[in-house]
């Protein structure tokens, strides 16, 4: 149980993470923009997969018990 509450934080890291990357094209190193939109567009729709992944494991859980 507790991975799926850490699979959330998770994701909603990522999402930020991929927000960074997008306005400061900044991941380490100085990115170029046609590095930097792909890059965050990967880390944001990869946050959104591990958010839906845990909802939907929260949910099977609950219904379970």
């Amino acid at each position: 149980m507790m991975f799926n509450w850490l699979s959330l934080v998770t994701g909603l890291f990522y999402i930020v993470l991929g927000i960074v990357v997008i306005f400061y094209k900044f991941f380490f190193i100085i990115l170029e923009p046609t590095v930097a939109y792909p890059l965050g567009g990967v880390m944001i729709l990869y946050g959104i997969f591990r958010i839906y992944r845990a909802v939907s494991r929260i949910k099977n859980s609950g219904n379970e018990e």
